[in-house]
C-alpha cells in the first residue's frame, strides 16, 4: 500500500513538474533552434464556420488587415451546414476570399480533409472564427517555416479576462505555454494551438471526418514524416476566458476525450518508439489523462495508511483533505479565488474533474465531434 501511495504521487508529480523539467533540461543540454528565414510564400487560410454570422465579418476583416502581400495571402471559408448568413457574409467579403458551402454538417474535420486537397499555396495556416490574430502571426509563422526541419509552427492563444476565475484559467494556460516553448526549444510540440497554426501544405496529412482535435491529429502525421512543429511566441491569436466553470468545462471535456479518441484510433500512440513523439505524448498528454484515477489511487491508500496508526500518513491524509476542501470552497465561493493558492486549486480540480468525465463522454458517444462555437462576450474586438 506505501508502494502504491507513493507511485501514484510521483507518476502524478511527473506529468505536471517532472515532464517540464526534463523538457527544460533537454533544451539546455540538446537545443534544437528554429532557423527562421524571410521569404513571403503564397498561404491559404482555412476557416470553417458552422452559423459564424456573429463573428466572421470582424474576423474577415482581421484576416484581411494581416501584415503580409494582399497578392500572396487568400483566405478559404468553408461553411459546414450553414443556416445564418454565413455564406453570404463570406462572398460579400471581397476577391481574396474564397467560399466552400456544405449543405449537410459534417464537422470540422471533414471540411479540413475535402478543402486541403483542393488548394494549392505552399502554406496553409489554420485559424478558427472568434479569435483575433495579430497583424505580424502570418508573417512570424511562415518565418518559421522557413526552417527545413520544421514542417507546422503553432501560433501563441493569449487569454483576455478581468476575473478571478478568469484569472485562474489563464494562470493555467500559460504553465501549458511554458511547457509547449520547452518542447519547442528541444525538438517538437505534440500538438498546435487550433486558433492559429500553419503548416507546409505538402506534409499535411489526410484528416478523416469525425476527428475532434485536428490541430493534433496533423502535427502528429507531419512528425511521422521526420518534420517538427515548433512554437512561435510571435504569433498570437487572442480570446476571452469563458465567464464561469460550466462553459470552461465543457470546452475542457470536450478536447480531452479527442485524445482518448486519437488513443482509439491510434493506439500505437501509446507504445514507446512507435511513434517519434511517442515519450513526449505520454509526458504531456497521456498521463494526465490517468491524473484523476492516479490522485483517487493515492487517496484511497493514503486513507488506508492513515488508519493504521502513525504519524505521516495522517498527516498527508488531512493536508489531502485540506487541499480538496480548499478547491472545492474555492469552485462554490468564486470570491475566494482571488487568493492565488485557491485559484490554481479550482483549476487543478477542475481540469482532473473533466478528465475523468471526458472518458466517459467518449465512451457515451465516439461520434460527438460536432462543435459548437462558444458565445463569449467581446471575444473579438
Amino acid at each position: 500500500m506505501i508502494v502504491v501511495f507513493w507511485l501514484s504521487l510521483a507518476l502524478v508529480a511527473f506529468a505536471y513538474a517532472g515532464y517540464p523539467a526534463t523538457m527544460a533540461l533537454l533544451a539546455k543540454i540538446r537545443p534544437r533552434p528554429v532557423h527562421a528565414g524571410n521569404a513571403s510564400p503564397w498561404i491559404d487560410v482555412l476557416l470553417v464556420v458552422h452559423n459564424g454570422a456573429r463573428e466572421l465579418p470582424r474576423k474577415l476583416e482581421n484576416l484581411q488587415s494581416l501584415d503580409y502581400p494582399a497578392e500572396r495571402l487568400r483566405i478559404n471559408v468553408v461553411c459546414d451546414g450553414c443556416t445564418d448568413d454565413s455564406e453570404h457574409i463570406a462572398r460579400e467579403a471581397g476577391s481574396r476570399v474564397r467560399v466552400f458551402a456544405f449543405e449537410e454538417r459534417r464537422g470540422k474535420s471533414a471540411c479540413i480533409g475535402q478543402v486541403v486537397p483542393m488548394l494549392d499555396a505552399e502554406v496553409v495556416m489554420f485559424t478558427d472564427v472568434r479569435q483575433r490574430i495579430a497583424a505580424g502571426a502570418a508573417r512570424a509563422l511562415v518565418d518559421a517555416l522557413a526552417d527545413p526541419s520544421v514542417g507546422a509552427a503553432s501560433g501563441e492563444l493569449v487569454l483576455e479576462t478581468t476575473d478571478d476565475y478568469g484569472r485562474g484559467v489563464d494562470a493555467y494556460w500559460r504553465y501549458e505555454k511554458a511547457i509547449r516553448r520547452l518542447e519547442s526549444a528541444s525538438g517538437s510540440l505534440v500538438g498546435a494551438t487550433g486558433a492559429l497554426y500553419a503548416a507546409r501544405r505538402t506534409l499535411v496529412p489526410h484528416v478523416p471526418g469525425g476527428i475532434v482535435l485536428d490541430d493534433m491529429w496533423i502535427p502528429l502525421g507531419i512528425a511521422a514524416a521526420g518534420y517538427r512543429t515548433v512554437f512561435v511566441a510571435d504569433a498570437r491569436a487572442y480570446d476571452r476566458t469563458p465567464e464561469n466553470p460550466v462553459d470552461e468545462e465543457r470546452r475542457k471535456r470536450r478536447t480531452l476525450a479527442g485524445n482518448f479518441q486519437l488513443l482509439h484510433l491510434q493506439p500505437l500512440l501509446l507504445v514507446p518508439g512507435a511513434h517519434p513523439l511517442a515519450l513526449r505524448l505520454w509526458g504531456h498528454k497521456w498521463l494526465r489523462l490517468l491524473a484523476p484515477w492516479l490522485l483517487g489511487i493515492a487517496f484511497l491508500a493514503n486513507a488506508v495508511l492513515a488508519a493504521r496508526g502513525g504519524l505521516l500518513y495522517p498527516l498527508l491524509f488531512a493536508a489531502q483533505l485540506a487541499c480538496y476542501a480548499i478547491a472545492a470552497a474555492g469552485r462554490g465561493w468564486p470570491g475566494l479565488a482571488s487568493l492565488p493558492l485557491v485559484r490554481f486549486g479550482v483549476a487543478f480540480l477542475s481540469l482532473n474533474a473533466s478528465a475523468m468525465l471526458a472518458l466517459f463522454d467518449y465512451i457515451r458517444n465516439p461520434r460527438s465531434h460536432l462543435w459548437q462555437t462558444t458565445r463569449l462576450k467581446d471575444a473579438a474586438r
